[in-house]
């Protein structure tokens, strides 16, 4: 695959935590000392799920060989879920950047249509329960299974949801915060970012201040 026939979504992008200037930095300085980049690009229809570093220093150094390794979803929710999963494997997370992930990962994976967990569908209700209540039933289902992926619980990855919802409207609001806030740099109480995003929207940019 050619380096222009890649793109980045910023939605995907945003799962990924940063790299400091100095770690990227390193990396840089290691892909040019191999000559390679050893680590496939992971894609999915040419939009980079993994990677996006390596990406930026390709184009940098658009001589160096890469390769990319395809991945298939049914939809773009089933990729940020993925994207969240791999990135709750990474061991250096700071807890605010799990419960971002997690929160992430279980809003992708209700969104999605091709669900992983195998609940979709009323294949283990018999067909006799309301659409409703099938709904609360998938959702319970998927938030218990992302609890036990993750050595967390239930109510963990509930909350989780709500606070990258706060994240994600403070950060509408005040651009940048989403870095701060998931680095840890700054330390507001979970229920004050979950506030935010509750918050009309004419009053989010006083809460997110």
């Amino acid at each position: 695959m050619d380096l222009n026939d890649l793109k980045i979504d910023p939605e995907f992008e945003e799962k990924i935590p940063p790299l400091t200037e100095d770690e990227f930095s390193l990396l840089e300085q290691n892909i040019v000392a191999d000559g390679e980049v050893l680590d496939p690009l992971i894609v999915w229809n040419n939009t980079i799920l993994d990677g996006h570093n390596r990406y930026r220093i390709l184009k940098k150094h658009p001589e160096i060989p890469f390769k990319t390794f395809p991945k298939e979803f049914p939809d773009k929710y089933a990729a940020i879920a993925w994207i969240c999963r791999n990135q709750l494997g990474r061991r250096n997370l700071t807890p605010e950047q799990k419960r971002y992930l997690v929160g992430k990962q279980y809003k992708a994976e209700k969104a999605s249509h091709g669900a992983e967990d195998g609940f979709r569908g009323n294949r283990f209700t018999g067909g006799l329960v309301s659409p409703q209540n099938e709904d609360l039933l998938e959702s319970t289902k998927t938030s218990e299974r992302i609890a036990k992926e993750n050595g967390t619980s239930k109510s963990y990855v509930e909350r989780a949801e709500k606070y990258a919802d706060g994240v994600d409207a403070a950060d509408e609001v005040l651009p940048g915060i989403r870095k701060e806030l998931l680095s840890g740099t700054i330390h507001p109480t979970q229920s004050a970012v979950t506030a935010v995003a509750r918050a009309a929207p004419e009053d989010r940019a006083e809460l997110a201040k």
